[in-house]
């Protein structure tokens, strides 16, 4: 039996959040779990990014707000388009991302936000890599790589820098200017974690479950191609900040923080 929005005693409290979820042929997945977001979180904006296998048509029927990419621009354009449209509504306190192949379960939105609220600053990330036994082994060893780099630039420890499921403050959005080509497609959700460090938003990893369900489509992400623009674009952060060895050591004497370990705010903003 499935869930109505009433059964969750969240559900009215989250009015100040939206769920925005890319989506690029989506077709096998993306009803389930748009539908299952809309149970925690009264606006869910999906982005079809030019999808070709009726992704959009697998909507029908549900309450979802449906942008549509005439074509394909990449999943960071995408996840822009559907940030700037959600924050149109200036009560918003942050946006939920969450992927649309179905390998981050809606169900556990609630735990994200409830390390949103009590750290308002921060970028939540959803972490998987803590159960590396269920996660395919060359996106494993990918995303170890990009996180040395990017937990670098940044300043502090990274757990999962590619996670898509994660909980962006509207003040960060709002302040921030990235590049969304299409080359970026990837790039998009390492590089906010520089900048966000940058002007203050540092990330919060949130232990959540990874779901690799049989019927979804491949992934979009290319080990080695994504992780090489990634590198490439933190290398040049780097370059251009003297190799930020003050950052290399952060990243590698911090211990990564999470909401359950930290006793206040100033735990997780003190660097020295």
């Amino acid at each position: 039996m499935s869930l109505t929005r009433t059964e969750d005693p969240g559900f009215e409290g989250n009015a100040q959040y939206a769920v925005v979820i890319p989506a690029f042929n989506e077709a096998a997945t993306i009803r389930d779990v748009a539908s299952a977001a809309l149970r925690f979180v009264p606006r869910v904006i999906v982005v079809d990014d030019g999808s070709t296998d009726g992704t959009a048509a697998a909507l029908a029927g549900i309450a979802v707000e449906l942008l549509r990419n005439p074509t394909n621009q990449g999943k960071a354009a995408s996840l822009w388009r559907g940030l700037q449209h959600a924050l149109r509504d200036e009560s918003l306190m942050a946006v939920i991302t969450i992927d649309g192949d179905g390998q981050h379960d809606p169900a556990e939105i609630p735990k994200l936000l409830s390390a949103a609220r009590r750290f308002p600053r921060h970028i939540v990330i959803g972490s998987r890599l803590w159960n590396w036994a269920a996660i395919p082994p060359a996106r494993y060893r990918a995303n170890r790589f990009a996180n040395f780099w990017i937990a670098w630039a940044s300043g502090q420890p990274i757990e999962d820098s590619q996670s898509g499921f994660r909980v962006y403050p509207a003040d960060l959005i709002r302040s921030v200017r990235l590049s969304c080509t299409r080359e970026k497609s990837f790039v998009f959700e390492s590089e906010i974690l520089i900048e966000g460090a940058r002007l203050g938003f540092y990330a919060m990893p949130v232990r959540v479950s990874t779901v690799y369900r049989g019927h979804a489509r491949p992934s979009h992400f290319r080990p080695v191609m994504d992780i090489l623009r990634i590198t490439r674009m933190v290398a040049w952060k780097l370059i251009a900040n003297g190799l930020y060895l003050q950052g290399l050591w952060r990243s590698l004497t911090m211990r990564p923080m999470n909401c359950e370990q930290c006793g206040s705010q100033r735990d997780l903003t003190e660097t020295e």
